[in-house]
C-alpha cells in the first residue's frame, strides 16, 4: 500500500513538473457585422480576420524554449475556411504554421507566416492592420505589393510559405526582423510580366526566379516608434518603406508611412508605385476614434485616394463595437469611387 501511494505521489510530481515546463494556449477572434459597399447590397461580413489558433512553448533549460503556432482563418457567417477576394477558399492554416526555438539569441521559426515587412507596416497605419477595406494595410500602406505573387489567386498576399524567420532580442528599443523563403512555386496562375500571353515570364506553377526575403528594423521607446523595411518577392519585385508614430498625448497617437514598390524586373513600363498614409487615433474613455488619409500613385497611370474614419467602443478588454466609413477614389481614364460602411462587434478569446 505504501509503495502504491509513493508511486501515485511520484506520478503527480512529474505531472506537475511537465505542466510547469510546457504551456499550450487556444486563442482566437470572432468579428462579424453589417457591410454596405457601392454597387453591392447589404451583407453580413467582417472587419478583421476571424482566427482560431493554437500556440505553445516548452522550456528546454538554460533559457532555451521550443515554440509552435498554428492559426486558421474562417468566415463568421458560414463557418467555412476564409475566402479570398476572388471566391477561392484558402488553406486550413492560412494564418500561420510555424515551429521554432527562442533564447538569448532571439527567436528562429520555420514554416508559414506574415513577412516582417507586412507585420511591421501594419503598426503604422491608423486601423491597426485590419484587412478591412476601410483600413490601409492591405493596399495603400504597402503600395499594392504582393509577397506571394506565384501563389494561387485569392490566397493571402502578405505571407511567406516555406520560409525561415529570425527576430533579434530587443536592445534599447531596437529590434531586427528577417525572413527568407525557398524558390518553391505556389501553383498560381501564369504571370506575363516581360513575357507574352503565349510565353509568360512565369508559367503556371513556376519556380521563383530568386529567393524571396524580407528585413525590417524597428525602434520603440516611450512615445516614439520608427521602422524601416525592405522586401523582395519571388519574381523580384521590391518594396521599401519607412514609418513613424508618436504618442503626442496619452490620448492622441499620430502616425505617418511612406512606401515604394519597384517592378522593373517584371514590368516593361511604369514599374514604380509610390504610396503614403497619415493617420491618428484618439482615445476618449472606452471609445477610440480612428482617422486616416492615403494615396497610391502607379507611375502616373493610376492614382488612388482614400479617406477613412472609424470608431471603436470597448465593452470589455476583449469585446468592442465598431463603425467605419471610407471613400476610395481611383483616378484613371474612367474614374471610380467606392464608398464602404460597416458596423459590427469584435470579440477575442
Amino acid at each position: 500500500m505504501k509503495h502504491s501511494l509513493m508511486a501515485v505521489a511520484l506520478l503527480g510530481a512529474f505531472a506537475g513538473v511537465a505542466h510547469a515546463q510546457t504551456s499550450v494556449q487556444i486563442y482566437g477572434t470572432i468579428d462579424a457585422g453589417l457591410i454596405k459597399r457601392s454597387g453591392q447590397s447589404l451583407n453580413i461580413g467582417k472587419r478583421a480576420s476571424n482566427t482560431l489558433g493554437f500556440k505553445g512553448t516548452e522550456e528546454l533549460g538554460n533559457g532555451l524554449k521550443a515554440l509552435f503556432q498554428l492559426e486558421m482563418r474562417y468566415e463568421p457567417d458560414t463557418g467555412t475556411n476564409e475566402i479570398g477576394g476572388n471566391g477561392t477558399q484558402r488553406p486550413l492554416f492560412q494564418g500561420q504554421s510555424r515551429v521554432g526555438l527562442q533564447g538569448d539569441f532571439g527567436m528562429v521559426r520555420i514554416g508559414r507566416g506574415l513577412t516582417p515587412f507586412h507585420e511591421t507596416v501594419g503598426a503604422f497605419e491608423p486601423f491597426h492592420a485590419s484587412p478591412s477595406p476601410a483600413g490601409f494595410w492591405t493596399d495603400i500602406a504597402v503600395a499594392g505589393y504582393s509577397s506571394q505573387p506565384l501563389d494561387v489567386a485569392g490566397y493571402s498576399n502578405n505571407r511567406f510559405s516555406n520560409a525561415v524567420w529570425y527576430n533579434s532580442p530587443v536592445t534599447s528599443g531596437f529590434q531586427l526582423n528577417a525572413a527568407i523563403a525557398t524558390k518553391e512555386g505556389g501553383g498560381g496562375a501564369a504571370i506575363i510580366g516581360r513575357g507574352t500571353a503565349a510565353n509568360p515570364q512565369f508559367p503556371v506553377g513556376a519556380q521563383a526566379s530568386a529567393n524571396p526575403y524580407s528585413i525590417t528594423g524597428t525602434y520603440n521607446n516611450g512615445p516614439l516608434a520608427f521602422m524601416g523595411a525592405y522586401e523582395r518577392n519571388a519574381i523580384e519585385s521590391k518594396v521599401w518603406s519607412i514609418g513613424a508614430s508618436v504618442a503626442a498625448t496619452p490620448e492622441l497617437k499620430l502616425m505617418a508611412l511612406y512606401s515604394k514598390q519597384d517592378q522593373e524586373e517584371n514590368r516593361l513600363i511604369n514599374p514604380d508605385t509610390k504610396a503614403w498614409v497619415v493617420g491618428a487615433n484618439y482615445t476618449m474613455g472606452p471609445g477610440k476614434f480612428l482617422a486616416g488619409y492615403g494615396q497610391k500613385d502607379q507611375d502616373g497611370l493610376e492614382k488612388v485616394k482614400q479617406l477613412s474614419l472609424g470608431y471603436e467602443y470597448s465593452l470589455s478588454k476583449r469585446t468592442y463595437l465598431y463603425v467605419d466609413a471610407s471613400r476610395k477614389k481611383g483616378l484613371t481614364s474612367q474614374p471610380t469611387t467606392v464608398n464602404h460602411y460597416d458596423v459590427g462587434v469584435n470579440h477575442s478569446f
